[in-house]
């Protein structure tokens, strides 16, 4: 006959499996309930308006950005793909009608497209005036045009190439403001901080690194934005003198 172990070792045993039961699963619900800022940038624990002012306080400090995708205007829609920095910018513009290129080198505008571009009506009859237009879309297409700062269509392109006033432009949330889903946008973490529960405008905020934009729906359905190579330098050279036409001291008339 077998001798039964003492009644205390017996309950001693017991309470070593309950007790390690117990240990396994409180370790499985931590396990469960990890940290999901563990190894981000801190940003998602803010609230919706410190995300947004943390953002665009570090889009404001940043050097350089590339700037792509649609914006809606009252002057139509636009596709951009733009590398910007403080002192200039560069990339293209396409709209329903047309394609052109833009290069700023400090204060100095080039402008570049096709003979399409250049070639208008402005209700203007005969066969000379046909001509002239004809004869200046031949010149310039295909060369960078020098655009004069005094002609009107100076500030309007100029815009396209200036970081900040895209950037503050572009970027403006209407509304209250909410933290939404955490998401991926280029392979990056991000949060949503959207005003008027997206009507207003989605913002999705970088949790790596610096708290960058990343991408950028705006109110009303007017286009949406994606924001990369923050801080990421490049070199704006101008065109050579045979790449160049300079018109003058105002552009013809263009389609766009």
């Amino acid at each position: 006959m077998t001798p039964l172990p003492p009644v205390s070792r017996v309950r001693k045993s017991v309470l070593c499996v309950v007790l390690c039961a117990g240990l396994a699963v409180s370790l499985t619900a931590c396990e469960e309930k990890k940290d999901p800022d563990k190894g981000t940038n801190g940003v998602g624990k803010l609230s919706a308006m410190e995300i947004e002012s943390k953002a665009r306080a570090t889009a404001d400090a940043a050097s350089a950005v590339r700037l792509s995708g649609t914006l809606v205007s009252k002057g139509g829609t636009y596709k951009l793909n733009m590398r910007l920095k403080q002192d200039g910018g560069t990339g293209s513009v396409t709209t329903a009608e047309n394609a052109f290129e833009l290069l700023r080198v400090g204060d100095d505008l080039y402008l570049k497209a096709d003979a399409g571009f250049w070639t208008h009506d402005d209700g203007t009859s005969g066969e000379g005036s046909s001509n002239t237009d004809a004869e200046a879309a031949l010149k310039l297409r295909d060369k960078y045009v020098k655009v004069p700062q005094g002609d009107p269509a100076y500030d309007r392109f100029r815009g396209f190439t200036d970081m900040d006033v895209l950037l503050d432009g572009l970027l403006g949330m209407q509304g209250k403001l909410s933290k939404g889903d955490r998401t991926k946008v280029g392979g990056v973490q991000a949060i949503k901080v959207q005003a008027e529960e997206g009507a207003g405008g989605v913002l999705d905020v970088a949790l790596e690194g610096q708290p960058y934009p990343l991408q950028f729906a705006r109110a009303g359905g007017k286009g949406i934005l994606t924001l990369g190579e923050w801080d990421v330098d490049f070199t704006l050279v101008p065109p050579t003198k045979e790449e160049t036409v300079d018109y003058g001291k105002q552009l013809p008339k263009s389609s766009d």
